[in-house]
């Protein structure tokens, strides 16, 4: 089994983004794993174990995340939209020469992924997306707004930790809510506000998502216990013809941690199907 390769890939002189890389075996297939807003690679931990005996794997850290550290100046000059971020992966996977992977993602990670199929196709054998962001409810949007409002005055630590209770509040979603905030207490209120700022915009780009099949096999696997998303998650299967869901029991947002076995065994399961 191959050991894990630790890089940070340079644009111009410029940090773009830290990545690991476990090599299995030459012709096994590829997973890159996308973690969401606040969080980094670390997250798929409670994966890597199962996932290294079948998939070479792509682990990253987002801009700003992790060790993907930009300075000051680069992090108050960098525009940061789906767009950029996206292409941020495909810089990684071009540059280690990887033609074709398939996509786990957790959160907003789902939607750079699903971004990234919409622009990329050819490089996507796959998605799943775990706790999928498919649209803001009313409820969600309000409380957007509000953090815009305040995301300025009030420590964004604090309103990191406000957003995690209300997407993950009951007693069993706990240590997902600890790991959430514990990485996100690494990233730079600069770095949160942009995006915080990115997340608040997001509609429009998650309407067209809704509406237009990208005709790419999608495992959407969430909690049942995740009741912000999983409602239009249900609806998004019926209606795009290569999708599919499974909900798991006792479960909420951050699927791949609250129940690592079952989400391994599932996930896995799909991609041995699709051969």
């Amino acid at each position: 089994m191959g050991l894990a390769r630790f890089f940070n890939l340079f644009l111009k002189e410029k940090l773009l983004l830290h990545y690991t890389v476990y090599d299995t075996q030459p012709n096994a297939p590829w997973v890159t794993f996308v973690h969401g807003a606040g969080g980094s690679s670390s997250i798929w931990f409670k994966q890597l174990r199962a996932y290294k005996k079948h998939f070479n794997i792509l682990l990253l850290d987002l801009r700003g995340h992790g060790n993907s550290k930009l300075n000051l100046k680069e992090a108050l000059n960098d525009k940061y939209t789906f767009d950029s971020i996206t292409d941020d992966i495909i810089e990684v996977i071009n540059h280690e020469k990887i033609e074709k992977s398939h996509f786990i993602g957790i959160s907003l990670g789902t939607i750079l992924i699903r971004n990234l199929a919409e622009k990329y196709p050819e490089k996507v054998s796959s998605m799943i997306m775990g706790g999928a962001i498919m649209k803001l409810n009313l409820r969600s949007q309000v409380l957007m707004k509000l953090g815009v409002v305040f995301k300025s005055i009030v420590p964004y630590l604090w309103l990191y930790k406000f957003f995690a209770f209300i997407i993950m509040p009951n007693k069993n979603h706990k240590e997902s809510r600890l790991l959430f905030v514990n990485e996100a207490r690494k990233l730079y209120q600069q770095e949160f506000i942009r995006w915080f700022k990115l997340a608040s915009e997001i509609n429009p780009l998650l309407r067209f998502f809704r509406s237009a099949d990208v005709g790419i096999p999608t495992l959407y696997i969430m909690g049942e216990e995740d009741y912000l998303f999983l409602p239009t998650i249900r609806k998004i299967a019926e209606q795009h013809l290569q999708s599919s869901l499974v909900v798991i029991d006792n479960c909420g947002h951050v699927v791949n941690v609250e129940q690592p076995e079952v989400f391994n065994t599932t996930t896995l399961a799909y991609l041995q199907e699709l051969g």
